[in-house]
């Protein structure tokens, strides 16, 4: 049981934290809990009347009924549940009472409950739940279409089937064509679900909505609210005191020229015996983003930064994020570093970690450091050639000979880039060059990352590990058949290695269907995912492996500082009872918003990709067949790497028939067989930015043309309109492709 705090502690407690002085925050801060939390509010009153410290303030309670219908809040980081008056969006709040016997609530539920108000607390009444009144309330995101009376919502979730009904009363004043984000009201009745809006977002062919449809039609927090942002702006620098003085060494960063946050800066040097000494130094986020704070709720809430073409959704506000936490240049930046030994072959020797200070000798971009590798810097990164660049080079040389020796899955997939103009209109689209620079700084941080593990274990810390677990056999059963379809092999009856996936690679290599290889294993690989329990990395080829390099951005990292402080002693901003307790409960969180934003980040670049190519409808491109379904072909566009849809009802003049194991479409008069990795020419039948989906007809099949079929019964050949079950089905089965690719 916790040790009740003293009247001291608690004073200084507040005079520390005077915006955390709810009764609720001391008793997170100390890890009281049932019964002990009746003592502290008995010593907090002690010290009111004493006048020791100021009254704590009391809400004024609104006037709710007795008996209220409510809608369920999302969980706060401390796993209590809130609530609001359903039809109230400013409702004072409410806490749940869970009982013995009561349904388990989610986010979105609505409930009927008894509610009474209460004083002192940072919340207004507490709820005991009489019953559920349905499942979660449904969201959706669409086109607002006027009509007499109310409106219609087109969805522009390419998956989406239905429209959504508005009444007058529940239209928000929108516009007709307006992006509108909206709730379903009330149950489904016959006809139309019924919808009110609940945001207006704007004109949804503006170049710069295309990421605010995937932010808001994921869920993804992008305004932080006012507590946070005053709280990152009281931040002020950290101060030397209690840190190792890095200043003088020559650290430097290496970030992609737009970058704006800068998490890790390098440094190398020859040990004199063969080896080299790394230095891996990353912002001390810890320190600014204590446990349980609103900056914390809010980034373990948002749980990494997400990236778009035109923005970033920053997981810290900017005070943060792009100024005190950010290792710019000739500024002091507090961090966390760790020095590693590594023999001639790469291996890591030792390591140690220290909590230091820092100050960057230089924020070099990708390029300009490869150019300058290459003998055509420029004067910044030519001043530091000999004493920083080479020297950081000399050592990848060594961790390139032990990532070979490792043997990890060594996928080779171009970045695609999406170039936009000041108005946010796509004016090309690319793929990133890929440097040494970048696979050197990869190198260094993965052995910073296994070095954060493997110390952390040593010292017996709760951590979060990331895990990346082997392929399952249905997946690897997918790829073999693949494989096999392409003319290579993939060996059955053995414990699956990283090599045995490289072997496929390396056949792959240099032919048509390298990329396609390269493609299709990925899709076999499980989601890495964050744990409390180590089961290793199997695409890295690593026992232990865990986040430590980019704090800034990722929630995992700061988890790890956190750990780090609190194992070494550090500091009182190490990892706090709280964390360690709801450890699993962080990971899988935090796990679903990385998921979250890699899906908001795909679809945004599938409706930028398709508002490049909507200008040119009916144009012709090549590509390459990358999925065969009982709907149609998949086709990844060689200009672009766009993937389309051809419908099979558009394909030729005959029934084809699906076979599944060959991964095929087979031509029932023809005996064309339709496969993956088969070269193609197709023509732009649509392109729809609001929705990303792009349509394709088939015009060529290796360069020749796809035979037409026969005509049945001699009657002349057309294409029937396909029905509305039809076309429903197809869209349904191309809403589970996705989630399946």
């Amino acid at each position: 049981m916790k040790m009740i705090p003293n009247k001291d502690q608690i004073r200084q407690w507040i005079i520390d934290n005077p915006a955390q002085s709810t009764k609720r925050d001391i008793a997170l801060a100390f890890g009281l809990k049932g019964a002990a939390k009746i003592d502290l509010k008995r010593i907090l009153m002690d010290l009111e009347q004493e006048g020791d410290i100021a009254p704590r303030p009391k809400r004024s309670v609104g006037a709710l009924p007795p008996v209220s219908v409510l809608l369920v809040l999302a969980p706060d980081s401390n796993g209590d549940l809130f609530a609001r008056a359903l039809e109230d969006d400013t409702s004072p709040l409410i806490l749940i009472q869970p009982q013995k016997g009561d349904v388990a609530l989610a986010e979105g539920m609505r409930i009927l409950a008894r509610v009474e108000p209460v004083v002192g607390q940072d919340y207004a009444y507490r709820a005991r739940v009489i019953r559920t009144l349905g499942g979660t309330t449904h969201k959706v995101l669409g086109i607002y279409r006027q009509a007499t009376e109310g409106g219609r919502i087109i969805p522009i979730d390419k998956g989406a089937d239905k429209e959504w009904a508005v009444a007058r009363a529940n239209s928000f004043d929108a516009r007709d064509g307006e992006l509108v984000e909206a709730e379903q009201v009330g149950p489904r009745r016959l006809g139309l679900p019924q919808a009110r809006i609940t945001a207006r977002l704007g004109d949804p062919s503006a170049a710069k909505a295309v990421s605010l449809i995937a932010i808001h039609q994921h869920g993804i927090p992008d305004h932080f609210p006012d507590g946070v942002i005053a709280e990152a702006a009281r931040a002020i620098p950290a101060p030397l005191a209690g840190r190792t003085d890095l200043r003088a060494m020559p650290l430097v960063t290496i970030d992609p020229i737009d970058a704006r946050d800068r998490d890790d800066a390098v440094y190398a040097a020859p040990d004199g015996a063969g080896g080299h000494v790394l230095w891996v130094a990353i912002a001390d986020v810890a320190h600014y983003v204590r446990p349980n704070s609103a900056l914390d709720r809010e980034a373990r809430k948002r749980g990494n930064s997400s990236y778009f073409p035109d923005r970033v959704v920053p997981m810290l506000p900017d005070a943060l994020s792009g100024d005190l936490c950010s290792l710019h240049q000739d500024v002091d930046r507090a961090c966390l570093a760790v020095e590693m030994r590594i023999d001639a072959q790469g291996n890591k020797i030792s390591h140690r970690f220290v909590r230091g200070l820092m100050r960057s000798a230089a924020s070099l971009n990708y390029g300009q450091v490869q150019d300058a590798i290459d003998g055509h810097g420029d004067d910044q990164a030519n001043a530091l050639l000999d004493s920083v660049l080479r020297p950081l080079y000399a050592a990848y040389e060594a961790l390139k000979t032990a990532r070979t020796a490792r043997g990890p899955l060594d996928l080779d997939l171009p970045e695609r880039k999406i170039i936009l103009s000041d108005e946010g209109e796509v004016t090309s689209v690319s793929f990133r060059d890929r440097f040494d620079a970048h696979k050197l700084i990869e190198e260094f941080m993965i052995l910073a990352n296994v070095a954060a593990a493997e110390e952390l274990i040593a010292l017996k810390r709760p951590l979060l590990f990331r895990v990346h677990e082997e392929p399952s056999p249905e997946k690897l059963d997918a790829l073999r058949e693949v494989a096999q379809a392409s003319g290579f092999v993939l060996a059955k009856g053995q414990v699956l290695k990283t090599s045995h996936l490289n072997r496929l690679l390396h056949q792959a290599k240099d032919t048509d269907f390298d990329e396609l290889m390269n493609i299709t294993t990925l899709r076999s690989m499980t989601q890495a995912y964050y744990s409390a329990g180590n089961f290793g990395h199997f695409g890295l080829a690593l026992r232990n492996y865990a986040h430590f390099t980019s704090p800034i951005r990722r929630y995992s990292d700061l988890i790890v500082h956190r750990a780090l402080i609190a194992g070494h002693g550090w500091g009182d901003d190490g990892l706090s009872p709280w964390d360690i307790e709801n450890l699993d409960e962080t990971a899988k969180l935090i796990s679903d918003t990385e998921r979250r934003s890699m899906l908001a980040e795909r679809d945004t670049s599938d409706r930028y990709l398709a508002a490049f190519l909507s200008g040119r409808v009916g144009a012709e491109f090549g590509g390459r067949i990358s999925g065969v379904q009982r709907f149609g072909l998949f086709v990844k566009l060689d200009e672009t790497g766009a993937d389309g849809l051809v419908p099979i009802r558009s394909i030729g003049r005959e029934f084809f028939h699906f076979d599944a194991e060959a991964q095929v479409l087979v031509g029932s008069d023809t005996g064309v067989r339709l496969g993956i990795g088969q070269r193609v020419t197709v023509r732009l039948a649509e392109a729809s930015p609001i929705t990303g989906g792009i349509m394709l007809d088939l015009l060529m099949l290796e360069g020749k043309t796809l035979p037409t079929g026969a005509q049945r019964g001699g009657r002349k050949f057309a294409p029937r309109k396909p029905s509305k079950t039809a076309l429903k089905a197809e869209k349904i089965q191309r809403k589970v492709e996705r989630k399946r690719r």
